[in-house]
C-alpha cells in the first residue's frame, strides 16, 4: 500500500502508483490495469475524490515528470534484485529505495551535497578493514567461466574453490573471490547529453559502473565487460576482468558518475 509521511516529506509508491500520478498530471486516461493502484492512492489520501494530488507531492511529481538526471542502482543479493536510485530536477532531488520482495519504494527529498552519500548508502558502501591488500590485483577470465562458478553456487554445490574452478574451467582466484560474494551492484546515471557523450539509442548520455561486494575479499570493480552493457552485447566468450578496489576509490567513482553542472546546463539549453 502507498503511504505518505508529511512530517518527513517522504512517501511510499510503487511503479504503478507513479504511472497513475503521471497520467493524472498529463490529464490522461487511467487504464483498467491501473484502476487498483488509483484506488490505493485515494485510500492513502494521496488523491482526493476528484483525483487531485495532495499538495505535498507536487515537488516529487514535478521532478519525476521532468528529470534532468536519473540514477539507477540495481543490487543483486540473496534476497533477489532491488531497484533504487535518484531523480534530479530543476529545483528538487529525490532518492528512492526499494526493499526486497516489496513493490513500493520510499521516496525522500535530498540536498545536492548529500547525493553521493545517499547513493553510497544504497549499495552499503563501507570501510574495508583490510590492511596490506594489493588493490591492483586483477583477475582475467571469461563470462562463461563466471556463469559456471555462479551456477555452482546457486545449486548449492560450492565446495572448495579449487574443485569448483576445475569443474567449470575458471581461475581458482575467481572461485575464491566469488565464494565470499555478498552482492553485486550496478550504478548508472542517465541524462540528456551532448553528441560527444556516450549515448543510448534513446539519446541519453550514460555513465555506469559494476561492482562485486565480496566480504572479506573486499570490493572488485568489473572493468570488462565495460559498463554500460547493452542487451545482446555479452556472451559466454566475452572477456571478464575484475580489479580489486577500495571503498575510497569507489566513493570517488560514484562521485565521477554524476554529470557536472556544465553538462546538465547544456541539456537545459538544448
Amino acid at each position: 500500500m502507498p503511504s505518505i509521511d508529511a512530517a518527513r516529506r517522504r512517501v511510499r509508491l510503487s511503479d504503478a502508483h507513479v504511472s497513475v500520478l503521471g497520467l493524472l498530471v498529463e490529464e490522461g486516461q487511467i487504464p483498467d490495469e491501473l484502476a487498483h493502484s488509483r484506488a490505493e492512492l485515494q485510500e492513502a489520501g494521496i488523491l482526493d475524490g476528484d483525483d487531485k494530488i495532495v499538495a505535498d507531492l507536487y515537488p516529487l511529481v514535478a521532478t519525476l515528470m521532468e528529470p534532468h538526471v536519473i540514477a539507477r542502482v540495481e543490487v543483486t543479493g540473496p534476497g533477489g534484485v532491488t531497484q533504487s536510485g535518484a531523480v534530479v530536477g530543476d529545483d528538487f532531488i529525490f532518492t528512492h529505495e526499494n526493499w526486497p520482495g516489496e513493490a513500493e519504494s520510499e521516496y525522500v527529498p535530498a540536498e545536492p551535497e548529500t547525493l553521493v552519500w545517499a547513493l553510497a548508502r544504497m549499495v552499503d558502501l563501507h570501510r574495508d578493514f583490510t590492511d596490506g591488500i594489493d588493490y591492483d590485483e586483477v583477475i582475467p577470465s571469461t563470462m562463461g567461466a563466471f556463469d559456471g562458478v555462479v551456477a555452482c553456487m546457486e545449486a548449492g554445490q560450492f565446495e572448495e574453490p579449487e574443485a569448483v574452478a576445475a569443474a567449470v574451467g575458471a581461475p581458482v582466484r575467481l572461485a575464491e573471490v566469488l565464494s565470499q560474494l555478498n552482492c553485486m551492484w550496478r550504478m548508472t546515471m542517465a541524462w540528456k547529453g551532448a553528441e560527444s557523450q556516450q549515448t543510448l539509442s534513446n539519446g541519453l548520455a550514460v555513465s555506469s559502473l559494476a561492482v562485486w561486494d565480496c566480504g572479506i575479499e573486499g570490493y572488485w570493480l568489473r572493468e570488462l565487460p565495460a559498463e554500460p552493457v547493452t542487451e545482446g552485447q555479452v556472451d559466454e566468450s566475452s572477456e571478464l576482468r575484475v580489479r580489486r578496489t577500495s571503498a575510497k576509490e569507489l566513493w570517488h567513482l560514484i562521485t565521477d558518475l554524476i554529470p557536472d553542472g556544465a553538462q546538465i546546463a547544456s541539456t537545459r539549453q538544448a
